[in-house]
């Protein structure tokens, strides 16, 4: 008998449509394999909807605030029932840009220098400490936010206009900006999935490179490097994985330059859609989208 999955997807995050997108896909392939499946949104009537399906399983297909952030899966522990993806620390560690940037260094895994930065500071100084700090350009972008939203590259010409942009945050990052190659790889339960290489048009690959077909930024896989590297990059995506203690699925973001890898971020529920890259890494590499989902709910159901 086919498992009963349960698809929460939408929220209210700035992902949401991002959510949806990923709730169908997700839905259609599981429907196609004669699942019992529903769709649901995280309202107030969620957990009413968990008792009266009985699910054997719940697919968390929520990207961004309260979807990723241990905020649902707080939630989702109170059923006792599987579900997919990381649990609540490892994502709200995840989400937590500075938190799991504090764990790179301590761990000895490369990422962008970076600092804090308080909307209540003055700003007087502001391009001084960049200067000594960081040197310009620098990345600008919320501490808890998904799919590239509202991160901006600043010259000391534009930070100030593009800081206003941010100001509903109360803190965001102030991250040194790495050129070269854009890099994301990905892991499912302990197997390395692998690469790929993105050219956006864009000035970086941003949200309307991800999600944009109209961006028309470039996909290559597999990934030109060599053996030895991609075996290097890799090794740290899965380290990664294993130091945050997810499950499931996850991708991380690197930038590759002068030889060497700085690790971004790691993504702990990546998009399920048609434009995104765990599916198409994952098929590249002989995992067709739906056995991609099954792999996702084993996981689910063998960590409970």
């Amino acid at each position: 008998m086919k498992k009963k999955i349960l698809i929460i997807s939408g929220g209210i995050s700035k992902e949401r449509i991002i959510s949806l997108d990923t709730g169908k896909q997700v839905a259609k392939e599981l429907r196609k394999h004669h699942h019992p499946v529903k769709i649901v949104e995280p309202n107030f009537k969620l957990l009413d909807t968990i008792k009266s399906f009985k699910p054997n399983i719940i697919f968390n297909a929520l990207h961004g605030q309260f979807g990723e952030d241990g905020y649902i899966q707080t939630i989702l522990e109170t059923t006792k029932i599987p579900y997919t993806h990381s649990g609540v620390i490892s994502s709200a560690i995840a989400m937590n840009k500075e938190l799991s940037k504090k764990i790179f260094i301590k761990n000895k895994i490369l990422t962008p220098k970076y600092f804090v930065y308080s909307f209540d500071k003055s700003k007087s100084n502001l391009i001084s400490l960049i200067e000594k700090k960081l040197k310009f350009p620098v990345v600008i972008k919320p501490i808890n936010e998904g799919s590239s939203v509202n991160v901006y590259i600043c010259k000391k010409k534009n930070i100030m206009s593009k800081l206003n942009l941010l100001r509903e945050y109360k803190s965001i990052i102030i991250e040194e900006f790495i050129p070269g190659r854009e890099i994301q790889s990905a892991i499912i339960g302990t197997k390395k999935l692998g690469a790929i290489e993105l050219k956006p048009k864009r000035e970086f690959y941003d949200y309307k490179a991800k999600y944009n077909p109209e961006a028309k930024t470039k996909h290559i896989i597999p990934v030109s490097l060599p053996k030895k590297k991609l075996d290097e990059l890799m090794n740290i995506t899965l380290n990664t994985h294993k130091l945050i203690n997810c499950r499931g699925v996850t991708r991380s973001d690197f930038k590759y330059f002068k030889g060497r890898f700085y690790l971004l971020e790691i993504n702990t529920q990546p998009g399920m859609t048609k434009l995104s890259l765990v599916p198409e890494i994952a098929n590249y590499y002989g995992i067709n989208f739906y056995n991609l989902i099954r792999l996702i709910l084993k996981d689910a159901s063998t960590n409970k």
